[in-house]
């Protein structure tokens, strides 16, 4: 009755699977299932099937049991279920069944430095397929035209999407029609955030001004507001500094926006959305400095959500020292990647929960197109790779290293992001009447990562060579099975856009805390006039 009650609420159309389609763990005869060696598109074309004898993880809780799903949703949770025929049986005996990887921070087919990134819709989420992330959030960016121009040509470049995806938008400028159309993206298209860029001077950057306004605006939607920080007046005197020093290679690209740049502009952000008092995420959470400022805001109370990226945790500066110009430019992306004590920092972090979910800032750009900064950084397109390795990285690193728990594995890579982005539990969980985004990993099986096997578009990789423990091998994406043996099995168009609704948990209570205030300054004053 109370899942019941949850659906009815939260997604009502699914009842009628319910009572249509229930399950029971003894209700059904076994034979006539389609094996696991059968054609899916010829002899499994009902959508339904049956996941046995895995441990099922969610971020609350995990046990072994079977998943039966039809027609894309999750049906039944169960040990032992039982099924009619023409049901797909996958064997999950020994292996971890989890929600799909959801990805908060991709930049597919998106215009920057002079270029567009190498990986368009299709092919960045085929490579996310692969690697068991089913949904990503990617941004919208308004470069000169209004938002609704923006948002309409996006959905357009998604029209060929193989999974689920949603948008953040991007703020570059302040006026009534920006507040305007704030409210339409929230209101009518379904996006819940809104990033606003302290660096890239120039460019994207915002000022202090435009930031306060767009938080105001962002807590009177419910919409959380996101910055990348870095002060990027100290960078552009940075760049102008290395190149008089004559470093114009790739390392010039991290000495010119040390981490304490990006310290003072979190620190700033942080302080200004405590002034209005709403809630913040920040994005690539790269540095030391960065996390420490979110650890006291966080410890005194305010709501910061700090996003690590894959890179950030396990990479490390020196390869932008690297005397080949194609290996060391396929790691500038910004903030910079910085030495290894850094990783570890935040790896730590990460594990305490300072630090709740990993994003990868996939945005990627191909050796031609690093090229262009050959003779001066400053040209080089920012950003790395990371949505296909995202997932078997952070077991490697952080679950098979003993740093976090399968749970806290979910919820760091598919739950918390669901929360935050207001789509739980209809994504970020393995639970009756939510998405059939599911992952089957291996955790005796090992992975390794080349530019050669990938599926990005991009000739180089930053992982490149790396290997480690636990492997996704299987995929499932709105109940279809996507990757299977190696093979990926996608159809561009198949992908679903979803919209996510205002006023996620962070904003509860928020109301509370501006009565507190307003009752606290004991103003206005009362006073008597003069006397003349």
């Amino acid at each position: 009755m109370l899942m019941e009650n949850l659906l009815r609420h939260l997604f009502p159309a699914l009842l009628l699977v319910f009572s249509v389609h229930s399950v029971s763990s003894d209700a059904y005869p076994t034979q006539g299932f389609c094996s696991v060696d059968s054609n899916l598109e010829s002899d499994c074309l009902s959508g339904k099937i049956l996941i046995k004898g895995g441990t099922v993880v969610n971020a609350h809780h995990k046990e072994v049991a079977d998943v039966y799903i039809e027609d894309g949703v999750i049906v039944h949770v169960s040990p032992n279920i039982r099924v009619g025929d023409h049901v797909r049986i996958v064997d999950a005996t020994g292996k971890y069944v989890m929600p799909g990887g959801i990805d908060p921070h991709t930049h597919l087919e998106m215009e920057f430095m002079g270029t567009v990134t190498i990986d368009d819709f299709p092919s960045g989420q085929a490579a996310a397929l692969a690697g068991g992330t089913t949904m990503h959030i990617d941004f919208v960016n308004p470069i000169n035209v209004n938002l609704s121009a923006a948002f309409a040509s996006y959905m357009n470049k998604a029209k060929k999407s193989v999974m689920d995806y949603g948008f953040h938008m991007v703020i570059t400028k302040w006026d009534e029609e920006v507040s305007r159309e704030m409210e339409v993206m929230v209101k009518e298209n379904g996006i819940n955030s809104f990033k606003f860029f302290m660096a890239y001077k120039g460019s994207v950057m915002i000022n202090d001004e435009v930031l306060i306004n767009g938080l105001e605006r962002c807590k009177s939607l419910g919409a959380l507001a996101m910055v990348h920080a870095e002060n990027g007046d100290a960078v552009a005197e940075g760049q102008k500094k290395m190149i008089s020093l004559g470093i114009t290679g790739p390392e010039g690209h991290a000495l010119s926006r040390p981490s304490v740049l990006e310290g003072e502009a979190t620190a700033r952000a942080i302080r200004l959305a405590n002034f209005v008092n709403t809630p913040l995420y920040v994005v690539h959470v790269m540095s030391i400095d960065a996390m420490e400022e979110i650890a006291k805001a966080k410890k005194s109370g305010q709501r910061i959500i700090g996003e690590p990226v894959v890179s950030g945790l396990v990479l490390d500066e020196s390869w932008l020292w690297n005397s080949d110009f194609t290996t060391a430019a396929k790691y500038v992306m910004s903030p910079p990647i910085r030495k290894a004590e850094h990783g570890k920092a935040l790896q730590d972090a990460l594990a305490s929960g300072v630090l709740q979910i990993v994003g990868t800032d996939h945005c990627t750009f191909n050796s031609t197109q690093k090229s262009f900064g050959m003779d001066d950084f400053r040209k080089i397109p920012n950003g790395v790779n990371g949505i296909e390795e995202r997932m078997h990285i952070i077991w490697d690193s952080m679950v098979e290293s003993g740093k976090i728990s399968v749970t806290d594995y979910v919820r760091i890579t598919s739950t918390e992001c669901a929360k935050v982005f207001n789509i739980y539990p209809r994504k970020g969980a393995i639970l009756e009447g939510s998405d059939a985004d599911i992952i089957i990993l291996n955790p005796n099986s090992s992975f390794r990562i080349s530019s050669i096997s990938h599926h990005s578009r991009s000739d180089t990789n930053v992982y490149e060579g790396r290997t480690g423990k636990g492997k996704v091998e299987v995929t499932i994406s709105g109940g279809r099975i996507v990757w299977e043996d190696g093979n990926l099995k996608v159809t561009q168009g198949s992908g679903k856009y979803i919209k996510m609704p205002p006023f996620s948990y962070l904003f509860d209570g928020l109301d509370k805390v501006d009565a507190q205030y307003l009752a606290s300054l004991g103003a206005p004053v009362r006073r008597t006039a003069a006397a003349s």
